[in-house]
């Protein structure tokens, strides 16, 4: 056989270039290919999950009885709505959705703290507000604490240069 690039070669040099190729790949079991992904790509997938669970959360709010009449009531969490209260909400909401750039954009060592800080601080404000709560709402508030003890592992553990 001719293959591109080299000389002919017969079935046994085709089987030894074959084991070469595998040996170089380390490829033990199923042959799928892989690759390292950088530590700033899954912390920054890591705040976008958690972004979908407060979206879905949200949305699902809508379905339980008496939310709809809350809102039209011009109530949010048994309160008032005002101009200050939706400020303070957008501003905590918000952080996460921007974390999702700011994870690949920071420094390091500035991303690793704040990364930290955060998914930190975020988990004890949802562990106070899952109190008597719904269960499709302890179990998206489940699946957040879940990814933000990834998101302070991986900042946590961030390789230092030069690592592999």
């Amino acid at each position: 056989r001719q293959l591109s690039g080299t000389r002919s070669i017969g079935a046994r040099g085709l089987h030894h270039l074959v084991i070469e190729r595998l040996n170089e790949r380390k490829m033990t079991g199923t042959a799928l290919d892989d690759i390292k992904i950088h530590v700033k790509i899954k912390l920054s997938a890591l705040w976008a999950a958690v972004m979908f669970c407060y979206v879905y959360g949200d949305h699902f709010r809508l379905f339980q009885h008496g939310a709809l009449q809350e809102m039209l009531a011009g109530e949010m969490w048994s309160r008032p709505v005002t101009q200050e209260l939706l400020v303070g909400t957008s501003i905590f909401i918000t952080i996460p959705a921007v974390m999702v750039f700011l994870s690949l954009i920071l420094k390091p060592k500035l991303n690793r703290w704040v990364n930290i800080v955060l998914a930190v601080t975020y988990t004890a404000v949802l562990l106070i507000t899952m109190r008597g709560a719904w269960a499709y709402y302890i179990f998206l508030g489940i699946v957040e604490i879940a990814l933000k003890v990834l998101i302070v592992w991986y900042a946590w553990t961030w390789p230092s240069q030069g690592e592999t």
